[in-house]
């Protein structure tokens, strides 16, 4: 993976940093009193947020490739510059390898996303993460959650298929027509491959780095875990194969819940369209909800 191509992740400071305490400022008291609160306390560094761990195990992967290098963490924050100190100083603090930003002074910084090449932006700001997928990028609000399971070096993510992976098309046919019709269409469509969804070229960068190593040496571990079942599952075969795209794991679940089958896959974070999914995951899986398709227009 060259300089060119590495993988990028823009994060909001709210999903790298916990910063619960000075937005409550910010809700009750508005902006004036939040950028006093921000520089009276610069120099305390935040505790960890939820993607906290996810930014470590990525920047992590850097010292396992030859230069230059395979990761990049990019900062877009709705601070200014005077109340992004703090976050300048917590980054510096946990010896995280982030120097790049952008502090918009309230402004939604997803219009930045392309012009750092992110693949992906996670905020905990649901508005932002819309636009940007509105836009045509991978993005996703991270929940509040507890720490992952997963205490190994190995970064593992899961994936959700349709409307997440895939596009919404086959799932539009199941909130439209009910199960037996998409059953049917998806059988009749068995060889014919979905169209990418909003985190496809994510997968494909993942999988970039994944080739630089033997796959039981890979620092990457990916996963499907989709509600899909038998015989559902072969125009996600036929998909991956077309697309030259490579998933370590796939669990087809015929609507079963998700959590068990993640926390024992031990993945760092998992990404979903469905809310319902979320929830449930977010319990116990650092979780991304993908604002995206038919499951979000109602």
């Amino acid at each position: 993976m060259s300089a060119l191509n590495k993988l990028v992740v823009a994060i909001s400071s709210r999903a790298l940093f916990d910063l619960d305490e000075s937005h409550q400022v910010f809700e009750q008291q508005g902006k004036a009193a939040f950028c006093q609160y921000q520089i009276e306390h610069e120099n305390d560094i935040l505790e960890p947020g939820v993607a906290f761990p996810l930014v470590e195990k990525l920047l992590s992967i850097n010292s396992q490739v030859k230069s230059p290098p395979a990761v990049e963490i990019i900062l877009l924050s709705r601070n200014s510059a005077d109340t992004g100190l703090r976050i300048f100083n917590s980054i510096k603090h946990h010896q995280l390898d982030i120097t790049r930003a952008v502090f918009t002074s309230g402004r939604s910084p997803y219009s930045y996303v392309p012009a750092f090449g992110a693949h992906l932006f996670l905020s905990a700001d649901s508005g932002d993460v819309k636009n940007a997928l509105d836009a045509g990028y991978a993005a996703a609000t991270i929940l509040s959650s507890p720490p992952a399971p997963n205490q190994s070096k190995q970064l593992r993510i899961a994936f959700d298929g349709d409307a997440v992976l895939f596009s919404d098309e086959s799932e539009r046919v199941y909130k439209q027509e009910g199960l037996t019709a998409f059953t049917k269409n998806e059988q009749e469509q068995a060889k014919k491959p979905l169209s990418g969804g909003p985190f496809k070229s994510f997968l494909a960068a993942l999988q970039e780095i994944q080739g630089q190593f033997e796959p039981d040496q890979s620092p990457i571990r990916t996963a499907l875990v989709t509600a899909r079942a038998a015989p559902a599952h072969e125009r996600v075969v036929h998909t991956f194969r077309a697309w030259g795209i490579r998933i370590d794991e796939a669990m087809f679940l015929g609507g079963m819940d998700k959590t068990a089958f993640l926390r024992a896959f031990g993945a760092d974070i998992f990404f979903d369209d469905q809310k319902h999914w979320c929830e449930s995951a977010r319990e116990h899986i650092p979780t991304g909800h993908v604002p995206h398709g038919i499951a979000n227009e109602e």
